[in-house]
């Protein structure tokens, strides 16, 4: 009798308003493989509503090609500048729209839970994730634009987690957006 073969795709995304990452890996029994990687470039369109557009235009190519069995996106950052966080919140809320619209469960990851989860430090740098990333795949991965590296890693911290809820549903305030405000109470207002 052979054994089941367990296989998945991930989507992994890292939004932005500028330069978009995508990282599409495939799990088989538990191994990874890289399967593409890339960039959309959004700088030289000239308003926020065709970026929105382009991204969800490339969402679903993306989905339409590789038949992703899940979405992992990391969630917006928090920063001092509300329109640039409103803005990156509708870029990844365009990504999610995408994938909702082909039925594809999604989960949303902390910039921070991505890093640890790769290299075992919250804090590590976008080549330090791109370097972990590249001993775990056993394969050089191209480092010309880092967001694609974080689209993987967003992936690869799905993989480690999954069945488990990144931001909500398991009430504890050690993550998600509890840990944000217990973490920020100065942000409260």
């Amino acid at each position: 009798m052979q054994a089941k073969v367990s296989e998945k795709i991930i989507l992994g995304v890292d939004p932005g308003t500028r330069v978009m990452g995508y990282g599409i890996i495939e799990v088989k029994n538990s191994q990874l493989k890289v399967i593409q990687y890339g960039v959309l470039r959004l700088e030289k369109l000239t308003s926020h509503e065709l970026k929105l557009k382009r991204i969800f235009e490339r969402i679903t190519q993306l989905i339409n090609e590789y038949l992703p069995d899940e979405m992992a996106i990391e969630a917006p950052f928090y920063g001092e500048n509300v329109q640039s966080m409103l803005k990156l919140g509708r870029a990844q809320g365009v990504a999610m729209a995408a994938a909702l619209a082909k039925d594809i469960n999604i989960v949303e990851y902390l910039p921070k839970k991505v890093k640890q989860s790769v290299t075992g430090n919250g804090n590590a740098t976008k080549e330090q994730v791109a370097y972990m990333l590249e001993k775990l795949f056993n394969h050089p991965l191209e480092r010309t634009f880092l967001d694609a590296t974080d689209a993987l890693a967003v992936g690869v911290c799905h993989f480690m987690h999954s069945g488990t809820k990144a931001l909500t549903g398991n009430n504890s305030k050690k993550n998600g957006w509890g840990a944000f405000l217990q973490e920020n109470p100065d942000r409260i207002k």
